[in-house]
């Protein structure tokens, strides 16, 4: 039987742990958080959950609390990934995240912050253990999907990843995920994968619009992302790869960029020094975290939903040009409320973790080391797909080819 430590009980990890207490080999899931009601509440929730408080900056409390645990799930932000896969590491556990870090460090790159999960590869693998890191909807499943694309081609020559995020209710929700960590990363100088190399490109930048069925002519502009560096690294041949992002949300972040608004340099203001970006996160709403606050967003209108995640992938085979378009298809706010009382950001994020949990719980994941999904073999990879459409998440394909 499995023991398994879920690290972060917000929502995400809620859904996480939901789905794995179905599995018959689980016989139990520990849940810590810093907030220990937090826990409780998931205790009460699930008959296999044990709450604990934990702090996940303390490494010696986490190794203390994964004795005896199978495998560690990490559901908080990635600035503790560090102390988690080291405390993971000295317990000699299996590790999971959803996305890469730490991130915002001074002077440390973003694919700094990406590629020094990856460096411990060899270290995880003489140790005969493994780390899955990146298995969110994006990165996670946008990267299954580029991987599979990409081995049906010859040559894959350019992947693009693209979020689209338009979700008005009643009551103002700007940001359905972290505010510090979504204010983070629009902020930040993009990066973009390019003939071998990371180059930065400016916030806002590379304008493009994309048709998107049943929404429409929608604009996007380069974000930063953790695909653009792993695909990068573990996808033969590729030329160039992207994350875009598009929605309301973008389209003000650029205004405020422009106002200097979200600059993290203290300015002067009527004597007081104070730095942009920490007022405009003190003043963003936090987004909903409990199924009381997502029921109220609910009975306040929903008044427009268009959130999309598209992947397209473009190369050759039998010497012609293809493309595909692939788009996930994901639950409504109210669909996804009603089947785990989440928002859909969440529900979709901690649904697709959940698969990837269940495959390392199954040790159908036989590889060692650290990697992202896109590393995994094709049935694994399969495998998922097959499993998270399950959970309401599929993908409609369009496949262009050039005949002449």
């Amino acid at each position: 039987m499995k023991k398994i430590l879920i690290i972060g009980c917000g929502a995400q990890g809620s859904v996480i742990a939901r789905r794995i207490s179905q599995e018959e080999s689980v016989s139990e899931i520990i849940c810590a958080d810093y907030n220990e009601e937090s826990a409780k509440e998931l205790e009460k929730r699930i008959r296999k959950a044990r709450a604990i408080q934990l702090d996940a900056s303390n490494v010696k409390e986490i190794i203390e609390a994964s004795k005896g645990v199978n495998l560690i799930v990490n559901a908080v932000p990635p600035n503790f990934n560090k102390n988690i896969m080291e405390a993971a590491f000295q317990g000699h556990v299996y590790y999971q995240d959803m996305a890469s870090g730490p991130v915002g460090i001074k002077g440390v790159s973003f694919v700094k912050s990406v590629t020094s999960q990856l460096d411990l590869n060899e270290k995880w693998k003489k140790a005969g253990l493994r780390a899955l890191i990146n298995t969110g909807i994006s990165p996670g499943m946008t990267n299954v999907i580029a991987k599979n694309c990409a081995d049906d081609l010859v040559t894959c020559k350019k992947i693009k990843i693209w979020f689209y995020d338009s979700l008005k209710t009643g009551k103002f929700i700007p940001i359905w995920w972290s505010p510090e960590t979504a204010w983070g990363d629009l902020v930040a100088k993009p990066t973009i994968f390019e003939n071998d190399r990371f180059i930065e490109v400016e916030p806002f930048s590379n304008e493009e619009y994309l048709d998107i069925p049943g929404v429409g002519l929608r604009r996007f502009v380069a974000h930063e992302h953790e695909e653009v560096i792993t695909l990068g690294l573990y996808i033969k041949g590729l030329e160039y790869a992207e994350m875009k992002m598009g929605g309301p949300i973008c389209e003000f972040a650029q205004s405020l960029y422009k106002f200097g608004l979200l600059d993290v340099q203290p300015i002067n203001v009527k004597g007081t020094r104070i730095v942009p970006l920490d007022v405009i996160q003190a003043l963003t709403p936090s987004a909903p975290s409990t199924p009381k606050q997502v029921r109220n967003i609910i009975e306040s209108g929903v008044e427009l939903e268009e959130t999309r995640f598209i992947v397209t992938v473009e190369g050759e085979k039998d010497g012609r040009k293809v493309e595909y378009i692939n788009y996930i298809n994901t639950p409504s706010l109210e669909e996804s409320f009603r089947l785990f009382q989440v928002s859909p950001i969440s529900y979709v994020t901690g649904s697709c973790a959940a698969v990837f949990t269940k495959l390392l719980i199954r040790d159908r994941i036989g590889l060692t080391g650290v990697y992202p999904p896109e590393a995994l073999d094709k049935d694994i990879r399969n495998e998922f797909l097959e499993e998270i459409s399950a959970n309401h998440i599929t993908v409609d394909q369009i496949i262009k080819r050039r005949i002449f």
